[in-house]
């Protein structure tokens, strides 16, 4: 549970050293010290890994992305820390008192979290305005990969319905039921009236849908069935579901595969050029170690 802490954090303040805290690297002319370091290795040990290095190196780059968010004007408020704190909590199942407790309990003052998050939410406000704009995702490209992944399957657009039977605990005498009803089932216009002989069923209408919106399993399922067909029954968190396929055509649509890959290459290409980024920094900057 603790190692997801690692996950949702990423920079660091660096609070005031206390007047016995001894300098051990500046940046840009900032100090920090041997306390510091020692507080985020501790961090990092409740984290699940890295020792003394690997903590100084993360609180020269957290003061450099600090550094560089005050050149544009960024401040991140008392509040927007609280937030991000509570949010931490939440991520990992626990009350931010027990967060607290974890944190005190492994040695890690309460400041030193704090501060990494203010610099993880300053860092983040930064590459929105920054590392955003030069990330390019090219059309032609994506198209090109979409085109490829729209096999057969995923050729198709349906108007379906849902054939719903609500489970309360027992699936498996729900799933008989659904089994029951796809054997008697003869088409879409008859699905709410034989629905009517069994209880707690319901059946909906889910409009229009094509196959690349579907999960990959579902999709290959519906491809196999002609208008009037019904899906296998499938358990879910609502009760024993099938899809009923009330109309199908052919049709060859790369929107959802392209919106996804765009997503998943933007990620990608986002994280390259804010580590690109971060090199330039530390490239420009003045870092001396006692």
């Amino acid at each position: 549970m603790l190692r997801l802490i690692a996950a949702l954090l990423v920079g660091v303040t660096l609070s005031v050293a206390p007047a016995y805290a001894a300098t051990k690297v500046t940046v840009n002319g900032v100090p920090i010290s041997d306390i510091e370091i020692s507080q985020r290795t501790k961090l990092l040990a409740l984290e699940g890994g890295g020792g003394t290095k690997a903590a100084m190196d993360q609180l020269i780059n957290e003061q450099l992305q600090l550094q560089e968010a005050k050149k544009y004007n960024i401040a991140i408020t008392d509040q927007q820390v609280d937030d991000a704190f509570q949010q931490v909590a939440r991520n990992i199942k626990v009350s931010t008192d027990k967060l607290r407790e974890i944190l005190l309990g492994r040695g890690v003052n309460l400041d030193t979290m704090r501060a990494r998050l203010r610099a993880a939410l300053a860092w983040q406000q930064l590459s929105q305005m920054v590392v955003q704009s030069r990330v390019k995702v090219s059309d032609l490209e994506l198209e090109k990969a979409a085109d490829a992944k729209l096999d057969q399957g995923l050729s198709y657009d349906y108007i379906l319905k849902e054939v719903l039977f609500i489970t309360a605990g027992n699936a498996s005498a729900r799933t008989g039921q659904a089994n029951a009803y796809r054997k008697a089932f003869q088409g879409c216009d008859s699905a709410v009236q034989l629905s009517l002989n069994y209880t707690d069923a319901a059946v909906r209408d889910m409009g229009r849908r094509h196959a690349t919106q579907l999960p990959d399993a579902l999709a290959k399922e519906l491809s196999g069935l002609n208008v009037g067909g019904i899906t296998k029954p499938r358990v879910t968190e609502s009760g024993v579901s099938m899809l009923a396929v009330c109309s199908k055509t052919s049709a060859r649509d790369t929107t959802f595969i392209k919106s996804k890959l765009r997503s998943e290459q933007g990620g990608q290409a986002m994280k390259a050029e804010a580590e690109k980024y971060m090199d330039e920094l530390r490239a420009k900057a003045k870092i001396s170690y006692s």
